[in-house]
């Protein structure tokens, strides 16, 4: 897996942060403008230690599984990017009635919308990759993405939360299949 993969699927992976940042955007009066990075940070930190704790949890039992990686990889990440496409049609999202970016809050968001990058993390660890190159990158995206959801929902609303989901989880689905195809056929 080289470095194109890991940042297509930090990208995929920031999503879930990037429609709860344009929510928060929208739902919290009164942003001050130190405050648009908070999201980012929490969503970044969480996605970089999920995908970190995911790796050298995979490398304990990889060794079991390995003929089977390419399969693994690619029911993951399609289950999670369907999941994200399905939770892009759903039609009953409502807008919260007040969000604070208090620690624990903020906390219970992160974890939530980083349990996929545990998984990802898992997926790394079939393949030769820097993980601290690898998670810092997703670290560093979500980051980089959560601040411009905050930014986008203050500005645009919540227009774009379920393109953002879809395109998320089309790209994992992508990349799995991906995945899947160059084991089976190269």
């Amino acid at each position: 897996m080289g470095l194109f993969e890991i940042i297509i699927i930090a990208i995929g992976l920031s999503m879930d942060s990037f429609a709860v940042s344009i929510i928060l955007g929208i739902s919290i009066e009164k942003l001050k403008s130190r405050e648009i990075l908070i999201p980012g940070f929490y969503f970044g930190i969480s996605e970089f230690l999920m995908a970190f704790i995911g790796y050298f949890a995979g490398i304990n039992f990889s060794s079991q599984i390995q003929y089977l990686e390419h399969w693994v990889t690619f029911i993951l990440l399609t289950f999670i990017g369907g999941k994200r496409i399905k939770d892009s049609f759903e039609k009953n999202k409502e807008k919260p009635d007040a969000f604070s970016l208090k620690f624990i809050k903020m906390s219970l968001l992160a974890i939530a919308t980083s349990i996929d990058s545990l998984v990802i993390g898992i997926t790394f660890s079939f393949f030769k990759i820097n993980i601290f190159t690898a998670t810092t990158i997703i670290g560093l995206t979500t980051f980089f993405i959560s601040t411009c959801g905050v930014i986008i929902g203050r500005i645009f609303g919540t227009r774009f939360k379920s393109k953002a989901e879809f395109m998320g989880g089309f790209v994992l689905v992508a990349l799995g299949i991906k995945i899947l195809i160059e084991h089976l056929f190269f």
